[in-house]
């Protein structure tokens, strides 16, 4: 199967969308099939695309203004002739906004069936950044994946949002997780001891750190004695987080071996944002055998088992985050049950095995335009 993978983030970047669209054409090319990426081009250059595992054709980019970290494809013909060239069978759609738009009437103009990867709460970014705009984003949400033939989401409460807004088609795809990288047998000792020399319980967040993330709501959790706030990640954020969480550690971006080695070696780990469409980095605390507090809205609902697997809190309440790490701090054993119910839960969740769901949903899809067409 040709697969054309329209994408509005790829490695080097590190976000959900990027991570996502990677492990797809992972998928796809060790599984015989034939991937091409089409995605923003970045500031690192063609060398960025050494390792990738498929063709990979950059589009012109700009960075996001305030937020360089984001890119902007530019108009380009690139997309609709990447279509064309690779004879592909099915267009995949990666949190399509910009690119993905022209991906959808790419597909379209070449009679090809897509498939659109609902990602990012766009609306909610935009209540975040400009006070406005929700309506205007669900518009052009609506508007590209309507167009699909189908739109797969991420989380129950990402498919229910989807349909409530009138998009139609909608399928549940999940995201997988490296449970051989992320594993509680990484838990460093040494690490622990550098971050936390007097034996702290280490608290982590991991995440770019941006207004959407509400990183700020740990705040209250620093002031707790005993306790010592890790901050790995980076983005516009970081310098008005540094004065807001007092005594945190700040490690900057991690990835990789190292990144896993820093969630298992953590007692308690805490995600913040309201926004999550699914929430990956609570997956990689749980598979690393990390119990987990998150909100209870979004992706974390399907992924956090309230009192089995970690802490669900009300969004935006950092009382809440606070009091859920300190119930956390008082009870070793409570943690290790967490932390193990957390590694069970995820074992099955491989990115193999969200990978044949996701060729499924292509083999179905193109089922039904034959079946059409006949």
């Amino acid at each position: 199967m040709r697969v054309v993978i329209v994408t509005e983030s790829f490695p080097p970047d590190i976000n959900g969308v990027a991570h996502c669209a990677l492990q797809t054409a992972r998928h796809l090319a060790a599984r015989g099939h034939e991937p091409l990426v089409v995605a923003p081009a970045t500031a690192a250059g063609p060398e960025a695309d050494a390792g990738a595992p498929c063709p990979v054709i950059r589009v012109p980019s700009l960075p996001l203004p305030g937020y360089p970290q984001v890119r902007v494809a530019l108009p380009s013909r690139r997309v609709d002739r990447a279509v064309a060239e690779h004879r592909a069978h099915v267009v995949h759609l990666a949190g399509p906004f910009v690119l993905g738009v022209r991906g959808m009437a790419a597909a379209t103009r070449h009679g090809v069936p897509a498939v659109a990867v609902y990602q990012t709460d766009l609306a909610g970014y935009a209540r975040t950044y400009l006070g406005a705009g929700e309506a205007a984003a669900w518009r052009r949400i609506r508007s590209v994946h309507t167009a699909a033939d189908r739109t797969l989401a991420p989380s129950s409460a990402a498919q229910l949002d989807l349909e409530a807004h009138g998009v139609p088609r909608v399928r549940l795809w999940p995201r997988g997780v490296d449970g051989d990288r992320f594993r509680p047998e990484r838990r460093d000792a040494l690490l622990r001891a550098r971050l936390a020399p007097g034996g702290e319980l280490l608290v982590g967040y991991v995440g770019r750190l941006a207004p959407e993330k509400h990183v700020e709501l740990l705040a209250r959790a620093c002031g707790l004695p005993g306790v010592r706030v890790v901050v790995v990640g980076d983005g516009p954020s970081e310098t008005s987080l540094r004065g807001a969480l007092p005594g945190a550690v700040f490690l900057g971006r991690r990835t990789g071996d190292e990144l896993a080695r820093i969630f298992a070696s953590l007692d308690v780990f805490v995600h913040t944002g309201p926004f999550e469409t699914f929430c990956q980095t609570v997956q990689e605390a749980m598979a690393g055998g990390v119990p987990v507090i998150a909100p209870a809205v979004g992706g974390p609902l399907d992924l956090v088992a309230h009192g089995r697997t970690g802490l669900l809190v009300p969004p935006g309440d950092p009382d809440a985050v606070r009091d859920a790490v300190w119930s956390l701090a008082a009870d070793p054993a409570l943690r290790a049950a967490y932390g193990a119910a957390g590694r069970a839960a995820v074992a099955g969740r491989t990115w193999e095995a969200v990978g044949d769901q996701l060729v499924e949903h292509y083999a179905e899809v193109l089922r039904a335009r034959t079946a059409v067409a006949a």
